[in-house]
């Protein structure tokens, strides 16, 4: 596998899009800091100030590494940088003098930060401009399903691997290593990122028997122990054991873009109970999937699934267990993990052709979690599935 440049077609789409929000929103430009818009709307990554008017070429200011940037970026206008109280001057070179009204991600820029712009720009009116940027990267190009469809062909083989490593008495820490592997091999560029404060995430998690309802502050539904307090998620230190769930829930980032799904495992046997669960998971999938048309409002298969769950009889165990229980069913999923749409109740976010999205109906008991999880893009004729291993409970003698 091969590093991909992003085409200059895409970026210049991405771009058009963010001016017309800019003239909507009567912003006179909006400087992008952040590293996933950066890339979304660059090509690169770099430590650098990326500046688009509401009209006309955008600059894309480099303070490191300005080489690498030009070689990635198909921008026109790329200069280097020192510091960002050069940022006026660089832009008044290429014409741009007007800044009354600029827009900045005010949802993840931290204060100290926002308090530097507004020395640069002393005589500026700053508006947040991340809500725009979120619907624009929302709806996915066949190029970003393209790559979706990649990183969710590397877990299909990362997942297709496990019997031929897992093995009773191995660890879990033991078990995630040797799936991450198979996952790195293929081209798996690390790094799952989430735009929410504070939501860190590890590439994924393996959860086996009773580790699978072991609480997390991460907002999922299945947590895990981890292996040391400062990182409370995922794979611990616990034997797998046989008649147990094995429950393998992974990212998977290529070419910057996170493909996310989850696939049940077991050594030996599992107890009736955990077998319907599994099978009610998949109803339920298959329910939410019927019921998602063009324009459903977001929280709608949430609902759903909330009500097919406790006519089931899952009301203490589904998306988590007892207190420890998730608000949703389903997120979006692109160059970050918590994309639009959210499918969790009082979002309206209507559904729309070309969103890209994970749906994980999963129930958690005391003996484990169980349930699935893959990844979908929408269509006009409804979703359609981009994961493409098979969603069946994997038995090992």
């Amino acid at each position: 596998m091969e590093m991909k440049i992003t085409p200059k077609s895409e970026v210049e789409a991405r771009v058009a899009k963010l001016q017309e929000k800019l003239t909507e929103q009567n912003l006179d430009g909006t400087i992008i800091l952040l590293n996933s818009d950066m890339f979304y709307f660059t090509g690169t990554v770099q430590t650098s100030y990326f500046y688009v008017p509401a009209s006309g070429e955008p600059v894309l200011m480099i303070k490191k590494s300005f080489k690498r940037g030009r070689a990635e970026s198909p921008l026109m206008n790329i200069v280097p940088i020192n510091s960002p109280k050069e940022i006026p001057g660089i832009l008044a070179a290429f014409g741009y003098i007007r800044f009354d009204k600029i827009g900045l991600e005010l949802d993840v820029l931290p204060l100290n930060l926002y308090k530097t712009y507004q020395k640069i720009f002393p005589n500026s009116d700053f508006s947040d401009i991340s809500p725009a940027i979120k619907e624009i990267r929302a709806i996915k190009s066949p190029y970003e399903v393209g790559l979706l469809r990649d990183a969710l062909s590397v877990v299909d083989k990362a997942h297709l691997a496990v019997p031929f490593f897992l093995r009773e008495g191995m660890l879990e820490i033991e078990l995630a290593a040797l799936f991450e592997a198979e996952m790195r091999k293929r081209g798996y560029s690390g790094c799952c990122k989430m735009r929410a404060f504070n939501q860190d995430l590890f590439i994924g998690s393996i959860c086996t028997g009773s580790n699978g309802v072991f609480p997390s502050y991460f907002d999922g539904p299945v947590g895990g122990p981890g292996v040391a307090v400062t990182h409370p998620h995922g794979a611990g230190w616990k034997e797998v054991n046989r008649n147990e769930v094995i429950f393998i829930d992974y990212t998977c980032v290529v070419h910057g873009y996170t493909g996310d799904q989850t696939r049940i495992f077991s050594i030996g046997e599992l107890s009736p109970r955990m077998v319907k669960a599994f099978a009610d998971a998949l109803f339920i999938e298959t329910e939410i999937i019927k019921a998602i048309k063009t324009g459903t409002p977001a929280e709608e298969p949430y609902l759903l699934a909330v009500k097919l769950a406790e006519e089931m009889g899952y009301k203490d165990n589904f998306m988590g267990y007892m207190d420890d229980k998730v608000k949703f069913i389903g997120h979006g999923i692109g160059l970050e993990l918590d994309e639009l749409p959210i499918l969790a109740k009082g979002l309206k976010t209507p559904i729309m052709p070309g969103m890209t999205f994970a749906l994980e109906p999963k129930f958690v008991f005391p003996e484990g979690a169980i349930g699935t999880e893959s990844s979908f893009v929408m269509t006009e004729n409804g979703p359609e599935y981009l994961s493409i291993t098979p969603e069946v409970i994997t038995y090992l003698d």
